[in-house]
């Protein structure tokens, strides 16, 4: 087992895993025990009670932060003709088609979301097996496939994130910096939670939420009472 710096053993004495913590109270600990050198980001985790190998039971979506994630994402577009020059219009980092799919293909990744029109997925599908392992693929269920591209771009800019249940049952998601304002981290967090909440599976037995955490890059984990907000 790795030994813990000396920060974060420190960080860690500062939590108590035996207790869940209100969300005001959780966020303002997860800022305190940071202890990334740079503007750690912050992240939730929902531990939930599905099983992601039924097909009704998988939860995909995304969700627009009211104060953005801190993080300036770069858009690749792929779309052609008038889609391509409104995707530029609209301040897509890099706009294109069957080149893009060459420099891909061949190693590149300057970019952090991909958004394509619907008659561009057959390009696109060439490079499943690259995007994919990377969670980079266009899809529907995240707005990332449309030809509103003007709408897909904005909202990545503009703080838009994805989140996705993994084969345990997790769901990893940002809100934002340690930076941030603690109001405006809570406020972010119940957006998710709203979400997340929403996203239930009519098939989904019990209690959906069996835990919920939330960290900062490096730090410990503080556990959250979920019946707090």
């Amino acid at each position: 087992m790795a030994k813990l710096s000396k920060k974060l053993t420190e960080a860690t004495a500062k939590v108590d895993k035996n207790t869940k913590y209100a969300v005001e109270a959780a966020v303002a600990l997860a800022k305190e025990t940071s202890v990334a050198s740079y503007d750690a980001t912050v992240e939730i985790a929902y531990n939930l009670n599905l099983d992601p190998k039924k097909a009704d039971q998988q939860i995909r979506g995304a969700l627009v932060l009211p104060n953005g994630t801190g993080k300036t994402q770069k858009v690749l577009v792929f779309a052609k003709g008038e889609k391509a020059k409104e995707a530029e219009a609209a301040g897509a980092d890099y706009v294109g088609d069957d080149e893009l799919v060459q420099k891909i293909t061949s190693g590149w990744f300057d970019f952090d979301v991909v958004v394509a029109t619907p008659d561009m997925m057959a390009v696109v599908g060439r490079l499943g097996r690259v995007l994919g392992p990377k969670g980079l693929m266009p899809n529907p269920k995240t707005g990332t496939v449309t030809m509103d591209v003007t709408k897909a771009i904005n909202d990545v800019k503009a703080g838009k994130v994805t989140y996705r249940v993994d084969k345990a049952g997790i769901v990893h998601a940002p809100i934002g910096k340690v930076s941030f304002d603690d109001a405006k981290l809570v406020e972010n967090f119940k957006a998710l939670n709203e979400v997340i909440t929403k996203s239930k599976p009519s098939g989904a037995k019990g209690t959906y939420i069996t835990s919920l955490t939330i960290t900062t890059t490096q730090g410990p984990g503080i556990k959250v009472d979920s019946a707090s907000f």
